[in-house]
C-alpha cells in the first residue's frame, strides 16, 4: 500500500511540476506532461504557416514576453526592439541551448560555431575572425573572387535569355554563392560543371532542411526517435549527416596537399589540429567538419535567399527597378562596378536594406540561453531557459515603421537622398553573436544585384503570377519557385 501511495504522489508531483510555472515566470499556452506545448504550437503553425507568425499570434494574447515548453525545454519568446536587443546583446543570455538535436548533428558533441558556447566557442570565434575576416573579408581579394562568380553568372544568363525565355530564379544563385565561399575557405574553386560541387551543394541543402524534416517534433521531443525513428525524421537526418560528413572528408582528403596552406582558412585549421591535438579540444577532425557545415549553411542559404528576394521585389516594383537602373547609369555608366561604388549608389543601397527588412529572411534569431537567473521586464527568467527573439517583430513594428507591410526603399533615405542607418534593421543580428559572414554577405548581395540590373531589365513571364514573399521556411525564409525574363540592356560593358 505504501509503495502504491508513494508512486501516486511521485506521479502527481511530476505532473504538477510539468504543467505549473513558478511565480514571476512569463505566462503562456497550456503545457502537458512530456510533450509540453507541442500540440498547441503544431496546430498554430499548421494554421498560420510559419513559426514567427505563431509567436506574433501568441504575443498578442500573452504580451511581448511569454513562455512555452518545447518538450522538456523551458522556453521564453520575446518580441519588440528593446527586448530583442537585450537578449541579443546582454551577457545574461550569451549562450546556446544544449539540446539533443544540435549534438545529434555534430557527432553527439557540442561542435561547430553556430550552436555552441563557452571557451570552445570563444576559441573558434577568435580563429574564424582572424583567418576569415582579417585576411580575406573586406579586402580587394574578396571583391575579385566574388566578381569572378558574378561574371560567370552573367555569361550563363546571356546564353539562356534568348527570345525572352524565362529563367528559373529560385536556384539561380546557389552554385555561384557556394563556389565563392569555397574559394575563400579553401583557396581554389570548382568548375561550375564539376559533379562534386553539385553533390556537395545538394548535401548542404539537405542538411539545412534537417530541422524541418521532422516538423519540429524531434527538436521538441527527442525521445520520440525511439518509438518512431522514421516518422520523426531521425533516420533521414542521421543518413544525411553521415553522408555529408563522409563526402566532405573525402573531398578534403583528396585535396589535402593542395589546401594544406596556412594562407587559406582550411589549411590553417588543419595545421591547428596537428599542432594542438593534445592541448586544445576545440580543434579536431569532427570540429572541422561541423564548422564547415555551419559556415556553408550560414552563408549559402541566407545569401541565395536574399538574392532571390531582391530579384522578386525588383520585378514586382518596376518603378523601383527603373530608379536603380537610372542611378547605375548616372553614376557608373557602362564601366565595371566595384565595391567602393556602393558609397555613391544610395538608392540601390536603400533597396537592398529595404529587402532585408521587408523579406525577413531570418525572422527569428538562433536560440539563446540564460546563463544565470535573470530578468526580462518584470519577469523572472531561470538559468538555462531557452530564449527565442523575434527579429520579425522588430522589422514589422507598425509604430516604428508606419507602413511595415509596404515595400518602400525611401524609408532609408533622408531628404538629401543620403542613407539613413536605422538601428531597428538587424538582418545580421546584434551583439557578440552577430553573423561572422556579414561582410561577405553584403558584398555578394551588392555586386550580384548591381551587375544584374546594369546588364538586364527584369520582368515576369506574361500571364504568370509571382509568389508571395513568405513561402517556404526552415531556419530562414525564401520565395517558392518562380521564373523571370532577363532582357539584355544595350551597350553595357
Amino acid at each position: 500500500m505504501f509503495f502504491i501511495l508513494f508512486s501516486i504522489c511521485l506521479i502527481l508531483f511530476y505532473v504538477f511540476d510539468e504543467i505549473v510555472t513558478p511565480r514571476g515566470y512569463p505566462k503562456g499556452p497550456t503545457r502537458l506532461p512530456l510533450i509540453g506545448s507541442y500540440l498547441k504550437i503544431r496546430n498554430l503553425r499548421n494554421k498560420l504557416g510559419f513559426y514567427h507568425l505563431v509567436w506574433a499570434h501568441l504575443a498578442k494574447k500573452y504580451g511581448p514576453v511569454f513562455s512555452i515548453k518545447f518538450g522538456q525545454m523551458e522556453t521564453v519568446v520575446v518580441s519588440g526592439y528593446d527586448l530583442v536587443k537585450q537578449v541579443l546583446c546582454h551577457d545574461d543570455f550569451d549562450a546556446r541551448p544544449d539540446k539533443y538535436f544540435f549534438r545529434f548533428r555534430a557527432f553527439y558533441q557540442k561542435l561547430g560555431i553556430v550552436f555552441v558556447d563557452g571557451p570552445g566557442w570563444l576559441e573558434q570565434k577568435k580563429f574564424n575572425m582572424h583567418h576569415i575576416r582579417s585576411k580575406r573579408y573586406g579586402t580587394h581579394l574578396m571583391e575579385v573572387l566574388i566578381y569572378d562568380e558574378v561574371d560567370k553568372l552573367i555569361l550563363n544568363l546571356n546564353s539562356q535569355c534568348e527570345n525572352g525565355k524565362p529563367i528559373k530564379v529560385s536556384s539561380l544563385f546557389d552554385i555561384s554563392v557556394f563556389n565563392g565561399l569555397w574559394i575563400l575557405l579553401v583557396g581554389h574553386k570548382f568548375e561550375l560543371n564539376d559533379t562534386r560541387l553539385k553533390k556537395l551543394l545538394e548535401l548542404v541543402h539537405a542538411s539545412y532542411r534537417m530541422i524541418n524534416m521532422s516538423k519540429g517534433i524531434l527538436y521538441q521531443i527527442p525521445f520520440i526517435r525511439y518509438f518512431a525513428p522514421k516518422r520523426s525524421g531521425y533516420k533521414n537526418i542521421k543518413q544525411i549527416s553521415n553522408e555529408f560528413y563522409t563526402f566532405l572528408k573525402e573531398l578534403v582528403d583528396e585535396n589535402r596537399d593542395q589546401i594544406y596552406d596556412p594562407n587559406n582558412f582550411i589549411g590553417a585549421f588543419l595545421m591547428e589540429i596537428d599542432q594542438n591535438r593534445e592541448s586544445s579540444k576545440s580543434f579536431s577532425e569532427e570540429q572541422f567538419l561541423v564548422l564547415l557545415l555551419d559556415l556553408f549553411l550560414a552563408d549559402t542559404e541566407t545569401t541565395s535567399s536574399m538574392l532571390t528576394f531582391v530579384i522578386l521585389n525588383l520585378i514586382k516594383h518596376p518603378d523601383v527597378q527603373a530608379k536603380v537602373y537610372d542611378e547605375l547609369d548616372s553614376v557608373i555608366g557602362q564601366r565595371n562596378i566595384h565595391l567602393e561604388d556602393q558609397r555613391k549608389l544610395n538608392y540601390l543601397t536603400a533597396v537592398l536594406m529595404e529587402v532585408q527588412r521587408y523579406s525577413n529572411v531570418a525572422p527569428l534569431a538562433i536560440a539563446y540561453r540564460a546563463v544565470r537567473n535573470t530578468h526580462l521586464q518584470d519577469f523572472i527568467i531561470p538559468e538555462d531557459t531557452m530564449i527565442l527573439a523575434s527579429i520579425w517583430s522588430v522589422h514589422m513594428d507598425i509604430e516604428h515603421w508606419g507602413d511595415p507591410e509596404s515595400f518602400r526603399p525611401e524609408r532609408f533615405l533622408n531628404s538629401n537622398g543620403k542613407i539613413v542607418n536605422d538601428t531597428w534593421r538587424m538582418p545580421f543580428g546584434l551583439g557578440s553573436r552577430r553573423c561572422l559572414g556579414e561582410p561577405m554577405g553584403k558584398a555578394t548581395l551588392f555586386l550580384f544585384i548591381a551587375k544584374i540590373v546594369q546588364q538586364f531589365e527584369l520582368k515576369a513571364p506574361r500571364g504568370v503570377q509571382l509568389p508571395d514573399k513568405y513561402q517556404e521556411e526552415c531556419i530562414t525564409i525564401s520565395p517558392s519557385e518562380y521564373s523571370a525574363i532577363f532582357i539584355p540592356r544595350p551597350n553595357v560593358y
